[in-house]
């Protein structure tokens, strides 16, 4: 099936006089997980990860990914002839070293510019014409072949209630036009669907588990316009937008607009389709988008509405911790299963919204495979032996969660134990940091580690993400890496009110994974000549599995904060959990 794609988009190219066709994991906005509509890249190579480059070339395909998806990939693209590139590592090309020097004087590259922003576009427009290739960029050629492509996403839109977001619609347009002034710019164009929503409070689910509506906007000093399908608008939304003053128009009428706006326009062309961008015929004022960072500093409205999804995460989640701890080895379970009865204890709670995420319940070896899928055709059932990982996360009203539990099922070997022990320490010693400001996430990142990185170990992604109100479940610009990885954008500095994730873990392949995420917010401390400190508040309250914990192997104050994280976890689950389920947290949760 993916040989025939291949064959038949090689004759629109050859059609088109296309030489290289690249597809990236996109949509119009930069989406990092995009709708169906969107999944071009998935339908033309099989490989279901969510971030990854295709490139074909006449005569052969590869594929780019990170390393998330080193162990997952070659399995999906096995039979495809379609190449695997592990994007970063020593002897792989980058895409323009593969198109290059595949490729001759006078060919042509080709590729949809909606869906490459603008940065990149300019990148391989210098990179190519240096080699003497041309560019074809008007065309969706997989739109050609793709003849069963699903619509495009129209859900309704709902207004999300300031007594969760914290502030309205025109105090935060007021914040907008405050950093356009200091950048100079008369208008704004807002290319990025998160920030359309922040901005407007509006929230909408075209996405799977993204609460997102896909839209544009431009916002002036006098005025704002919003670019969606106008049918899809709840009679809410629609009247706070009349009373803030902002017009609505139809989605595609952005490209002509844009064309007509007054410079300097402000653009983010890290994130902004190149199509948008060339279309602008004034002055462009490029740079970072303001709402990145007025979305990632939450409000104090926001910091206390999802200090209680968190609350109603981890009842739900323990509940689940206990439901598997009981019926394992009695009960037939597999990971699907699992993942659906974990779904259940969610949805029981008030104001539950969706997951934020499609849950990860990845068992034994498979847990190696950081971003594994389990379906249910395709599973493995759980034994009452060695670790189950459950990456999973909720949006309720109140915000968005995300955590990672991994649980003993059973018996563990000496190798597990140490290797769990050793993974806590790490996170641990992160969520025990205290720093200056103006720290960054990779200022921090040796604290987690430096654990793993005494026995040569490591784990091949950052090891913190940014998070959502009720939004992505990864936000930028925040976030925990060993490197500076501009793509990511998450390496600024850490500011109070940011949240963001801390996530280490130990993979090995075909043996095992291990991996421990809760939540925190960056938060001020004490103040003094040295400067402003800061350290993290911790959101996620479930309790660690103690049955894998080697207390010899952890230092006295790690052994510390742990037995406080587990009186905090009974203190604050009680409320929602019964009798037997409070009397096992109790017990569990007990110093070591």
């Amino acid at each position: 099936m993916i040989k025939q794609r291949l064959e038949n988009l090689r004759k629109e190219m050859k059609k088109e006089g296309v030489h290289a066709y690249i597809i990236p994991t996109s949509d119009f906005h930069e989406t990092e997980q995009v709708a169906t509509y969107f999944q071009a890249r998935k339908w033309m190579s099989g490989f279901t990860g969510s971030a990854g480059v295709l490139v074909v070339l006449l005569d052969k395909a590869a594929l780019w990914t990170d390393g998330r998806y080193f162990i997952q990939a070659p399995k999906e693209l096995k039979g495809s002839t379609i190449e695997l590139m592990k994007a970063g590592m020593e002897g792989t090309p980058t895409i323009v070293e593969y198109i290059t020097s595949n490729l001759k004087e006078g060919m042509c590259v080709g590729f949809d510019g909606r869906t490459i922003n603008a940065n990149d576009a300019r990148k391989y427009e210098q990179a190519f014409g240096f080699h003497g290739l041309s560019l074809k960029v008007d065309e969706d050629l997989v739109g050609r072949i793709w003849t069963d492509r699903p619509a495009m996403p129209c859900a309704k839109t709902f207004y999300y209630d300031e007594k969760y977001s914290g502030r309205t619609i025109n105090e935060k347009l007021e914040m907008v036009r405050k950093e356009m002034k200091l950048a100079y710019a008369n208008s704004y164009v807002i290319t990025k669907i998160d920030e359309i929503a922040w901005l407007f409070n509006i929230r909408a689910q075209d996405i799977e588990h993204v609460p997102l509506p896909l839209s544009y906007a431009t916002v002036t000093l006098q005025d704002a316009t919003l670019y969606i399908n106008q049918s899809r608008l709840d009679a809410i939304s629609r009247a706070k937008l009349v009373q803030a003053n902002v017009c609505v128009k139809d989605y595609m009428d952005i490209y002509e607009d844009c064309m007509e706006l007054k410079g300097p326009v402000l653009v983010d062309p890290s994130s902004a389709n190149s199509k948008i961008v060339f279309s602008i015929k004034e002055k462009l004022v490029e740079m970072q988008s303001p709402v990145i960072l007025l979305k990632a500093r939450k409000n104090e409205v926001e910091l206390a509405s999802t200090r209680i999804a968190h609350i109603k995460d981890g009842v739900a989640v323990t509940k689940f911790m206990y439901w598997l701890k009981k019926n394992i080895g009695k009960v037939e379970m597999t990971e699907y299963s699992a993942a659906l009865k974990l779904h259940e204890f969610r949805a029981q709670q008030p104001n539950f919204f969706d997951d934020s995420f499609s849950t990860i319940p990845a068992y034994g070896a498979n847990a190696a495979m950081m971003h594994y899928h389990a379906t249910e055709e395709d599973c493995a059932t759980l034994k009452p032996e060695g670790f189950f990982l459950v990456d999973s996360g909720g949006h309720f009203f109140e915000g968005t969660t995300d955590i990672t539990r991994t649980f003993v099922l059973g018996p563990t070997t000496e190798e597990e134990r140490i290797w769990f022990t050793r993974a806590l320490r790490s996170h641990i010693r992160l969520a025990k940091a205290n720093f200056l400001f103006g720290c960054k996430g990779f200022n921090l990142d040796i604290l987690s580690r430096g654990p793993l990185w005494d026995y040569d170990m490591d784990y091949q992604c950052g090891t913190g993400h940014g998070v959502g109100h009720l939004s992505n479940v990864h936000e930028c610009p925040n976030g925990f890496r060993w490197r500076i990885v501009p793509e990511r954008n998450d390496s600024c500095v850490l500011e109070e009110g940011m949240i963001q994730s801390n996530e280490p873990g130990v993979y090995i392949e075909g043996v095992l994974g291990i991996r421990h995420e809760n939540e925190y917010v960056v938060q001020k401390g004490n103040k003094n000549h040295y400067g402003q400190f800061m350290h993290l508040e911790c959101l996620t309250f479930v309790p660690f599995d103690r049955e894998a914990i080697d207390p010899s192997l952890m230092n006295q104050d790690e052994i510390e904060w742990l037995n406080n994280y587990h009186k905090e976890c009974v203190e604050k689950l009680s409320y929602g959990l019964e009798e037997d389920e409070l009397d096992w947290l109790k017990e569990i949760c007990k110093p070591l």
